[in-house]
């Protein structure tokens, strides 16, 4: 029997989606005021008192210093726009530690304002959501898979939107709500309905409004957080919902050129674009019989480099393409320096992201300060017959080793370094730029269930989403959610998890793919990602912290317990993946591929897998990769949650945007300032080890910034003089690697208080 969803609470301020009407005060005919259509008034102080003790209902704020605050402002002449953009103001200034309250009062104000300007504009608020639907498909903003509700459904629909749901953002969510993802003359209930009944539309049609309701009602309580492509292109026609893509090169001109091609499409539609190149032949190999003719991997990824620039994802920001490089390549050397000022600019490309694969073979010689032998792909695959980029695990390393056993036999094109020194190496880039990311091939492959089907090349843009890539045939891509954990309970993971689910494989037959690849891959993986936001607040708000390893698993296996089941259920109602059968899943292996005995001896729960692994077995799963954890940067400002399961940077502090200084906090910072450990301070190794214990039950990656405080006196209390070096940022590198973490995305550092960052936050996932 299925959980079933339980309403969520409304904020806690007695406040309304209508208009404020005028309250306490008189009018005051000595100034003048110009209303939004344009008209003239004489101010009203009451009208302007009502706004606030509205913005202020059920916060810790006194409403009478914004009051005091506006008076000086007010001008003869002023408009109301004016009026209301100085008590934002007012509140972002009065917005400190100590009254963090201030950033939900300007949240308020900001919707308030959205609710005018949209009356004003089409002549109705809320109460119209039939209206708003015709409206807008008839003027091509809305796509027409709406008309699969008749009127009477969407007249119901319209009945479940609850606009006090609009007042619990902050300043920082209602800000980017309303800029990056509203459409013009809408409203924020209007836009998460249409989402939720466009989500629905391939229910059976006895069951959509059902799923609607539901979909509606976790994602309009911030239970549930869409990705940005689903939640910013699913109502407009011939969106692509896709966060994630992965293509690979083939050593040849046709697939290079057909593969950025593709990544401008990616671009395009929005998605975070990721590639592998350690196909195509290096510096100074041959090309067409001539030695020392080819330039290597770095003249293709500065086009992809031109190629995100230039395609700027319809002018909302520039395209992200992640590059990733096996760790034998022979132009490594040069791939961690094509973002170094000093060299030839014309072998340079500052924006991509690069990323290095990692074999299990070079971390042992890291370890053991051995040798290591770059080489080249062309002249291995020629003289030895073998294609080293797909391979992982003991057939690379029995390949290693007999190409090392070839040098200057049939191997002439190679270059011999220490593994430690070339690790250090890696280190230098991670430090000053923030990256390459590290992505550990060994661990990625060894948890892909689909191994049968071939073996995943490298991670996504945000290193949490991978799968199977075929060059020219098989794109991976992945559809995105989250779980905000700062609004759930316990008890609702089970039923949250179900609708997640569901939710995103109803999304791989709503996509529009930017390429045929990447259609295919849909198909035949069903590839999903759930992730999870907010974990710093469940562990605030239960006076844990992130020793509490226990604690966390236990959370983590409930979540990937659900998805997993909610899958295998679904399998039931639509039938498996259609690569089901001969993988992992169809074997008896569970999450990470692994084995039956693991989960009976580290699951808090043993019985309930062993069963679901029979059930599987029985009834197939519907979705090959089922939970990920994105970084969640900017999403998690709408959700009003911090990102994704990382500590927060600052218990309070304030982000320069365009519209200046904006207050960012925890939601619980009020009860539980001192549960929020700041990760500027927080030594990473239980950061590592908090995301190596989440990692278990979560099947693809988790996107895990390291981020280390350079300063005296922060790790060390015992040796006030010392400060983190080296040998620290390694040991914490070679601790993620040894104890399962499957990725590293960002390094970040913090010296002299200056917050040294490699690039801001996360701009694929779209999250």
């Amino acid at each position: 029997m299925q959980p079933t969803l339980t309403p969520a609470p409304v904020s806690s301020a007695p406040v309304h989606g209508s208009l404020p009407t005028q309250g306490l005060g008189g009018t005051t005919h000595k100034i003048q005021v110009i209303r939004r259509d344009g008209s003239s008034a004489a101010l009203n102080i009451g009208k302007i008192r009502a706004v606030v003790d509205w913005a202020c209902a059920g916060l810790e704020v006194n409403s009478i210093a914004l009051e005091a605050g506006l008076t000086t402002r007010l001008r003869d002449g002023i408009s109301t726009r004016e009026i209301q953009d100085n008590l934002i103001s007012c509140a972002l200034e009065m917005c400190n530690p100590e009254q963090p309250d201030w950033r939900y009062v300007a949240g308020r104000l900001q919707i308030w304002s959205l609710w005018k300007d949209t009356l004003v504009s089409r002549g109705y608020q809320y109460g119209h959501y039939l209206k708003t639907v015709k409206n807008k498909v008839a003027g091509g903003q809305y796509d027409e898979r709406l008309r699969v509700y008749s009127d009477e459904e969407l007249k119901e629909a319209g009945c479940w939107i609850n606009s006090d749901w609009d007042t619990d953002y902050d300043y920082a969510g209602a800000v980017l709500l309303v800029s990056r993802y509203l459409l013009p003359n809408e409203l924020p209930q209007e836009a998460l309905l249409t989402c939720a009944l466009l989500l629905a539309s391939v229910e059976k049609p006895e069951a959509r409004l059902k799923w609607a309701r539901r979909f509606y009602e976790a994602i309009a309580a911030r239970k549930i957080s869409l990705a940005t492509p689903i939640l910013a292109n699913l109502r407009v026609p011939g969106g692509s919902l896709t966060s994630c893509f992965i293509t690979a090169f083939d050593d040849d001109l046709e697939s290079i050129f057909g593969e950025i091609t593709n990544a401008a499409r990616i671009s395009k539609n929005g998605g975070g674009v990721g590639t592998n190149l350690s196909r195509i032949r290096a510096t100074g190999s041959w090309v067409m019989g001539k030695p020392n003719a080819s330039g290597g991997v770095i003249p293709w990824i500065k086009l992809l480099n031109d190629t995100a620039i230039a395609v700027n994802q319809g002018g909302r920001r520039a395209g992200a393409v992640t590059v990733g490089l096996d760790v034998w390549h022979l132009d490594v050397p040069e791939f961690l320096e094509m973002q170094a000022e000093n060299g030839d600019q014309r072998r340079k490309a500052y924006d991509v992201f690069p990323q290095l694969v990692i074999a299990d073979e070079f971390m042992r010689r890291v370890v053991n300060k051995q040798d290591w032998i770059l080489v080249d792909p062309y002249e291995v695959r020629t003289q030895l017959g073998l294609e080293l980029a797909e391979l992982w695990g003991e057939a690379f390393e029995q390949a290693y080793a007999q190409i090392e056993a070839e040098l200057d036999r049939k191997i002439h094109l190679y270059k011999r370094v220490n593994a430690r020194e070339l690790f250090k190496q890696i280190m230098r880039a991670q430090v000053e730029t923030g990256m390459p990311y590290l992505a550990f091939k060994d661990a990625i492959n060894r948890a892909n269930p689909n191994k049968h089907e071939g073996y995943i090349p490298g991670v996504n843009l945000c290193t949490e989403s991978f799968s199977n890539v075929k060059p020219g045939a098989e794109a991976h891509s992945c559809n995105l959610v989250s779980l905000n954990l700062a609004n759930l309970d316990d008890k609702e993971v089970p039923v949250i998890s179900q609708i997640a689910v569901r939710l995103l494989d109803n999304t791989i037959e709503i996509t529009r793919s930017p390429f045929e690849d990447a259609q295919r891959h849909n198909n035949k993986y069903r590839t999903i990602g759930v992730g999870a936001m907010g974990l710093a607040d469940w562990l605030a708000k239960r006076r844990l912290s992130y020793d509490h390893l226990s604690e966390i698993s236990n959370l983590f296996e409930e979540m990937g317990y659900w998805c997993t089941q909610s899958s295998m259920e679904l399998a039931k109602e639509r039938g498996a993946y259609p690569a089901f059968a001969g993988s992992d899943w169809s074997k008896g292996l569970l999450i990470n591929s692994r084995p039956v005995d693991w989960f009976q001896r580290r699951a808090a729960k043993p019985e309930r897998w062993v069963k679901l692994a029979e059930e599987i077995q029985t009834h197939g799963i519907r979705n090959s990769h089922i939970t990920a954890i994105a970084p969640n940067t900017s999403s998690s400002l709408v959700q009003g949650c911090t990102a994704s399961i990382l500590p927060v940077y600052s218990r309070f502090f304030y982000d320069k945007w365009a519209k200046g200084a904006v207050p960012i906090a925890p939601p619980f910072i009020n009860n539980c300032f001192w549960f929020y450990p700041e990760n500027k301070t927080l030594h990473q190794e239980k950061v590592i080890r908090a995301v190596a214990a989440i990692q278990n039950w979560i099947d693809t990656g988790i996107s895990m910034e390291l981020l280390f405080n350079l300063n005296e006196g922060i790790y060390f209390p015992e040796e006030p003089e010392r400060a983190l070096n080296a040998k620290d940022i390694f040991d914490a590198l070679i601790l993620a690697w040894e104890i399962g973490c499957k990725a590293i995305y960002y390094i970040r550092t913090v010296q002299r208080d200056n917050f040294k960052e490699g690039e801001e936050g996360c701009v694929a996932c779209a999250n």
